[in-house]
């Protein structure tokens, strides 16, 4: 039996990639749960974190700006990216009044998106109508109750989303990961034994058309007495 390598280097492949997803899922759990032990460490470093994605995406921004001087986009990639540089700069050096004025925006946008879904549940009323109105009272209560603990909320609030987005992010990358080496190890099993299949019956299909081994016809014929002609 012959087998190619091929298709067992790319299934090797395959489990190496799904491998690492659900290696860096586990990475990522791990962090969303210290993450909501210890929620200020949390909020500090996704605030440090905040910042400096903002520094180098302003970088990055101006580069771009200078590249493409000489077109009309040019002083607004400048502005964009000397604010970019101005927040990054500012939230690094002050992240817990950054934490503080990111957690009121965020309470902010809760009691919004909770008013507006409450009253266009109310209104509409809609096949959604139970879910669109619990998911409206839940986002008025969360802002209610950030904005009622401000600013002391700031030191936990923002951490916990955090780590909660880690902690989902990480199970779903673990799940992907493991139901991928899984799926794959039942190809590869299904090519292993098919392969297995059809090489067992090309070998037992070496006889001849009427259901004799092969030199049998052969050899019986030989063997066979010629009848003898009469004079």
């Amino acid at each position: 039996m012959t087998t190619s390598t091929g298709p067992q280097q790319e299934t090797a492949k395959l489990r190496r990639g799904f491998g690492w997803l659900a290696a860096l899922g586990v990475i990522l759990v791990v962090a969303g749960l210290v993450g909501l032990v210890y929620t200020g460490v949390a909020t500090l470093t996704s605030m440090l974190l905040f910042g400096w994605l903002l520094l180098i995406g302003g970088a990055v921004g101006l580069l771009h700006a200078v590249q493409a001087r000489g077109t009309n986009f040019f002083w607004l990639g400048v502005i964009v990216a000397a604010l970019n540089i101005a927040a990054g700069v500012v939230v690094i050096r002050k992240p817990d009044e950054s934490a503080a004025a990111l957690t009121m925006f965020a309470a902010l946008l809760f009691l919004t998106a909770g008013l507006f879904r409450l009253v266009g549940s109310l209104v509409v009323r809609g096949p959604q109508f139970g879910w669109t109105l619990l998911l409206g009272a839940f986002d008025l209560l969360l802002g209610i109750l950030v904005l009622g603990n401000w600013p002391s909320s700031s030191q936990y609030v923002i951490g916990t989303f955090f780590s909660l987005a880690l902690l989902f992010d990480g199970l779903g990358l673990l799940a992907t990961g493991y139901g991928g080496r899984r799926i794959v190890g039942m190809v590869s099993e299904r090519l292993t034994s098919g392969d297995t299949e059809s090489g067992g019956e090309t070998e037992r299909g070496g006889g001849s058309d009427d259901g004799r081994p092969a030199g049998a016809g052969d050899e019986a014929d030989e063997g066979a007495v010629k009848p003898v002609r009469p004079e």
